[in-house]
């Protein structure tokens, strides 16, 4: 077995975490891809798995290791890119990682598009509600909500979004309308631990930055859980404008606080920086970009 080859088996080994689930994802036998794996660790002088009856994980070598294979292999993907032209047609396995509700209301159908347009692209998604490192979960491309740190990364920004307080319309006709922030400590407050658990909301007055001191009665790890809450009556929460866009257009959600909001949060599609972009990514890029662009929602 090639050094590339043998490459390939130790990051499928990593994504999948057994040796069994990685030999049927490369139609191997168990055997060959123990065999791979040992080779490899024989020629790099170091063990790359702790391997127990129950589970395989990755050494401090190993995920050292596993960083710059998957470098190695999207370097190589775009040398084979290059060899074929600039302009070859997408292909290949494209790999995207989004916010989850935004990953469901907005990359899902633009990405189903695409695969119809582009039968030689196939797809794998991660919607998490966290940050995830591109190069270590060997992603194409992200969707990133909020002030981009410095990086190496490509990024387009397509929109924006805001922070915004919401209830029900027939809970607020029990309860009141909250005038200013201090106001929500006398409601039955919602927070989503997916995009802050934080005990201090703040919000803006007058230019200037304030914030108030919360004790939520419900914490829930998941938006879609809030959104359904807050539909029922429940209470009010924070969550971002375009999760509740549609309830919002509906009727069934009404925003408050709306002149103590904090300034609009940009949304950017993000790319990993490389001598050559692979023509999946670039086509999917543009193409996602120009059709988020084009979302009121978002902007």
């Amino acid at each position: 077995m090639d050094r590339f080859q043998a490459i390939q088996v130790f990051v499928k080994v990593a994504e999948l975490g057994g040796f069994a689930a990685a030999a049927r994802s490369l139609a191997m036998s168990p055997p060959a891809v123990t065999r791979s794996i040992a080779m490899l660790e024989d020629r790099l002088g170091t063990r790359l798995f702790v391997r127990t009856t129950r589970s395989v994980r990755l050494t401090e070598s190993g995920e050292r290791f596993l960083q710059d294979s998957r470098r190695i292999l999207l370097e190589l993907e775009e040398a084979e890119e290059a060899a074929v032209g600039s302009h070859a047609a997408p292909r290949g396995e494209l790999r995207i990682t989004a916010p989850v509700l935004f990953g469901r209301m907005f990359v899902t159908p633009i990405l189903g598009s695409f695969l119809n347009t582009y039968p030689e692209v196939t797809a794998r998604t991660v919607f998490v509600d966290r940050v995830v490192n591109l190069m270590d979960e060997g992603l194409d491309i992200a969707i990133r909500i909020g002030n981009l740190p410095d990086s190496s990364l490509i990024a387009a920004r397509v929109g924006s979004v805001r922070q915004v307080m919401f209830a029900s319309p027939d809970y607020l006709q029990k309860h009141g309308i909250p005038e200013r922030p201090e106001d929500i400590t006398n409601h039955r407050l919602i927070q989503s631990v997916a995009i802050d658990g934080s005990g201090d909301w703040p919000f803006l007055e007058n230019g200037k930055p304030m914030s108030v001191r919360v004790e939520p009665r419900l914490r829930m790890n998941t938006n879609d859980a809030v959104i359904e809450m807050v539909r029922r009556g429940w209470g009010v929460s924070r969550l971002l404008s375009y999760q509740i866009a549609a309830d919002e257009a509906a009727g069934q959600l009404q925003r408050v606080l709306t002149e103590f909001e904090l300034p609009p949060l940009p949304i950017h599609v993000v790319h990993q920086e490389g001598r050559l972009v692979s023509a999946k990514v670039r086509a999917f890029v543009d193409y996602m970009v120009e059709r988020l662009r084009a979302d009121a929602a978002l902007n």
